[in-house]
């Protein structure tokens, strides 16, 4: 047998022929070599290069466009959160660290609170123009949301009349973050130097501001930006600036608005703010809130978990003093006034301002309340107290608004301490309701039959007489809606009740 195999390789030849070891029928012919492996031409690779480029380059551009705008548009934005988030920053620092800062704020809620208190009836006037007078509008509707007085007025509206808006007892609040614009230094001459000015100012010292060099005496609010928006933006919009004041000023409207209504002002905002998607949050939450004080109660309910404490009830002794000493009258507008900023509705009177307004002049019940309850023993002391309760404020005539409260036309309104009805603080709700419901029907028998019978109209004490003249529940006697419960503990009044209030808690 004959073996074939292919031709030896000559020794100086190098290529790129490929050999495979395989047995090949005897009648191939001799000595055939595999095909050599293809060879790229050179002219070849540019051709392919182009077409390769040119093939993926004009999507890719685009979409690379389009993502670079993208990120340069959004780091834009970045960029101005961050700038601002660092001017709050510095802010944040300016009123924690500098006195003047602090000190500034701290007499601008002074003057805002001392405009607001019952017996001057002033109100904050917020003025600005372009940016600003959007900030001063803003900061108006804070805090008419918050029951603290405010207008806005455009300054040069003011002066084509609109300064009748001033009154004398108000404080004035200036937003310009320039601290001289021309509009504000036009009409600072016309506002009266006697009423407290606040500027709320891009200006961190009085030296630097044209308008506290015309009036040194004002008070000076910063709202200073740590860098130029130039500088920052590569523009002078007002950006920073404007985050910076209305972060001021919403601190100055909710620190006024919580000295204002103390303890209660997400109660007055709920008031002020029964509409849209806040305050259908806040009436659910209410709704909640009554659900779960409903559900406690049913398993405590005594006379100390439903009075109403005493301090509580504001006391209206300033508000009398303050209105003699500026030769004013407090007035039954006043008393309505004080008692819508009172947490609970209630008012007390001191001896002096209980003796000069009057007194309903009855004789003393001073019941305790006994039978199935516990006998209450000692007596109260709590100042010869005197009350002004919601329900008999809610009944002052339209006709006595004006009326000084020392007139005797007004006297009804006072609820002296000779005429509590003391009641254990550890009673239960529904035996005092009880207790009360069964002599109310026992009074009116007896008023039935002894109409005339002025031993029982002592007894009855007119509590129910208000300024219209005409009884209110009077045959009830002492225990009609207006009476007032003391609730007593270890000899003391701690809280008081209405009677009719009781009734419908119990």
């Amino acid at each position: 047998m004959v073996q074939c195999s292919p031709p030896p390789r000559p020794p100086d030849v190098q290529s790129s022929d490929v050999y495979l070891r395989r047995p090949v029928s005897c009648f191939s012919p001799p000595g055939l070599p595999s095909p050599p492996s293809p060879i790229t031409p050179a002219e070849d690779d540019s051709d392919m290069i182009i077409k390769s480029h040119n093939l993926l380059s004009q999507p890719s551009l685009t979409a690379c466009d389009k993502k670079l705008t993208l990120e340069s548009r959004l780091s834009s934005a970045v960029n101005v959160l961050a700038t601002e988030t660092a001017a709050l920053q510095a802010l944040t620092e300016l009123y924690s660290t500098d006195r003047l800062a602090r000190q500034g704020f701290t007499r601008a809620v002074d003057a805002i609170l001392h405009s607001q208190s019952p017996h001057r009836h002033g109100k904050v006037v917020v003025i600005g123009v372009g940016k600003s007078g959007h900030i001063a509008r803003k900061l108006v509707a804070t805090l008419n949301s918050l029951s603290v007085r405010a207008v806005f007025l455009h300054p040069t509206e003011a002066l084509h009349g609109d300064l009748g808006l001033v009154s004398p007892h108000d404080t004035l609040l200036l937003v310009t973050f320039s601290g001289r614009t021309p509009e504000l230094l036009t009409l600072l001459p016309h506002l009266h130097p006697t009423l407290p000015l606040v500027l709320l100012t891009g200006h961190a010292r009085p030296e630097t501001c044209d308008l506290l060099r015309h009036r040194p005496d004002a008070i000076l609010l910063p709202a200073p930006v740590h860098e130029d928006e130039t500088r920052s933006f590569g523009v002078a919009a007002p950006t920073t600036s404007t985050t910076v004041a209305l972060a001021v000023a919403d601190a100055l409207a909710l620190v006024v608005a919580g000295e204002l209504h103390r303890g209660c002002v997400q109660g007055v905002f709920k008031r002020n703010h029964p509409g849209g998607a806040i305050g259908e949050a806040l009436f659910s939450a209410t709704a909640v809130a009554l659900t779960t004080t409903t559900a406690a109660a049913a398993v405590k309910r005594d006379m100390r978990s439903v009075m109403v404490r005493l301090e509580e009830m504001p006391r209206v002794n300033e508000m009398v003093e303050a209105a003699a000493a500026g030769g004013m009258v407090t007035t039954g507008l006043d008393v309505l006034r004080a008692a819508y900023a009172s947490p609970s509705g209630w008012l007390r009177l001191l001896p002096s301002s209980a003796a000069s307004n009057g007194t309903s002049g009855h004789p003393n019940p001073n019941t305790t309340i006994t039978g199935t309850l516990k006998m209450v023993t000692g007596t109260a002391s709590t100042e010869n107290l005197t009350v002004l309760t919601p329900r008999k404020i809610r009944r002052i005539p339209a006709s006595d608004m004006s009326r000084p409260l020392s007139d005797p036309a007004l006297a009804w309104l006072a609820t002296p301490e000779t005429e509590f009805v003391r009641v254990a603080a550890g009673e239960d709700v529904g035996v005092v309701a009880e207790w009360l419901k069964g002599w109310r029907a026992a009074a009116s028998s007896t008023a039935s039959l002894s109409s005339s019978s002025s031993s029982f109209s002592d007894f009855s004490l007119g509590l129910g007489v208000g300024g219209d003249g005409h009884d209110v529940k009077s045959e009830e006697g002492p225990y009609n809606d207006e009476a007032v419960l003391a609730v007593v503990e270890k000899g003391e009044v701690v809280g008081l009740l209405e009677v009719g209030r009781l009734l419908e808690l119990a």
